[in-house]
């Protein structure tokens, strides 16, 4: 271990909220006689969007305060203090950096362009007197090993797989220490789910996701879905379910916001293999946390192209905006009871199985001839586990203007035939007086 400096680091946590395999917070600690760390309720992100939607809504809302209060709890058995803001991350990291005497600031490293918009402000008002230390801790495959460089990246994902199933290796988890205890002062309180402007709720009693957030949840979750039940084993056979926890592992959420890692999740797997069996379904998670480097990879080569009408394609569609219909699947009246049944789900618990996700969109997208940018907003408002790069690249991918070579349209009526033969799911939502 290097020789640690005698200053403070400031660990500035944004969608990295764990403890457990954080580069990011290990740095600091490392390079640091004492760490602070930060998360900021960034107001900009519960206003409403140019699409008339709020950018968080309350389930991803009350998700994230549970995040960050296991946070604290978890950082404090390290020594460290979070502070916790509901401001402008500018505002309240300068007056920070200033109290402190800060000399370094740790983070993750983003790529879009809100966070880097709100990274360069917060610079601007430091003026060069602090060092950033910006670290790629998103991953499964890091930048570093994929032996692809980004402009290269393939635009089929297919190829994308085989070649970093090949040739590259997945960092080991990292271990982190405590700091040396200090004395300091903090005030700052985490803030309620009315003072960011939602009213207090409960989960629905259908929900497929009633966990809680935070990193004691996903490790929990994880424990739960691998080692006491063993569901791992069975994933790829359930993993297009529609009710019920368990026929997906659910670490969507978690993995979001980072309370857990990829690596984290990989490496449980290969003990998972190693101590009962490997099989089509242990594979087919690793081959999922696959898909979602592939679309993180692609937002860092496309940038914000990701985000326009055309696509990473740069396609012409005559998509179009309509209010009626747009509110017609928003609540859940469309002409197919499949998608309406989905709809319902989502605006009743903020959760939606990914064939759900698939049917819906294409729907929106091939059938209604909405925007889909639209479609990927209100996703971006209600999803527990909105991913800016995982929700932009599906809809682009189903809306003909991303990765699919194909330019699939989904036929929703056999979809709900094949998944939904029974009607229970159907029955579920739509005749369900608990609304």
């Amino acid at each position: 271990m290097q020789k640690k400096q005698n200053t403070i680091g400031l660990v500035w946590f944004r969608n990295n909220l764990r403890v457990k395999d954080n580069k990011v917070l290990n740095l600091a600690i490392n390079e640091n006689k004492n760490v602070i760390a930060c998360y900021c309720f960034d107001p900009k992100h519960f206003k409403v969007s140019n699409f008339g939607f709020k950018k968080t809504g309350k389930f991803r809302a009350k998700f994230l305060i549970e995040s960050i209060e296991n946070l604290r709890t978890n950082l404090k058995t390290l020594n460290i203090e979070l502070f916790v803001y509901y401001e402008k991350p500018e505002t309240s990291i300068k007056q920070l950096v200033s109290t402190h005497s800060i000399n370094s600031i740790y983070l993750q490293k983003e790529w879009t362009s809100e966070e880097n918009e709100t990274l360069n402000k917060v610079k601007k008002q430091l003026n060069n007197s602090v060092g950033f230390i910006e670290i790629y801790d998103q991953f499964l495959y890091h930048p570093e090993d994929i032996k692809i460089n980004v402009s290269e990246i393939p635009q089929v994902f297919t190829n994308f797989r085989k070649k970093v199933e090949k040739h590259s290796l997945i960092k080991p988890i990292s271990h982190h220490h405590s700091i040396e205890k200090k004395e300091i002062i903090n005030s700052t309180k985490i803030p309620t789910l009315e003072e960011l402007g939602y009213n207090n709720f409960n989960t629905h009693i259908n929900s497929a996701f009633p966990f809680k957030g935070g990193e004691n949840s996903a490790l929990n979750r994880l424990e739960d879905y691998f080692f006491k039940t063993k569901k791992l084993g069975f994933y790829k056979k359930t993993r297009n379910g529609l009710l019920g926890t368990d026929y997906s592992s659910k670490f969507s959420p978690w993995l979001a916001n980072g309370s857990i890692s990829a690596r984290t999740i990989y490496w449980k797997v290969k003990e998972f293999e190693k101590l009962h069996y490997k099989n089509d379904s242990t594979y087919w998670l690793i081959f999922e946390l696959i898909w979602r480097d592939y679309f993180k990879y692609i937002a860092l080569k496309h940038q914000n192209n990701i985000f326009k009408i055309g696509g990473i394609l740069k396609k012409d569609y005559d998509w179009k905006y309509d209010a009626s219909l747009l509110q017609k699947w928003i609540n859940g009246d469309t002409k197919s009871a499949f998608v309406n049944a989905n709809m319902l789900e989502l605006k009743k618990t903020g959760w939606m199985s990914n064939r759900g996700r698939q049917n819906v969109a294409s729907f929106f997208a091939k059938d209604l001839l909405l925007d889909w940018r639209i479609g990927a907003t209100y996703f971006e408002s209600m999803l527990i586990d909105y991913d800016v790069h995982s929700n932009y690249g599906n809809w682009m991918y189903v809306a003909g203007v991303g990765n699919d070579p194909r330019d699939r349209k989904f036929n929703v009526d056999l979809q709900a035939k094949r998944y939904d033969a029974n009607y229970k799911y159907r029955n579920t939502w739509l005749q369900n007086t608990l609304f």
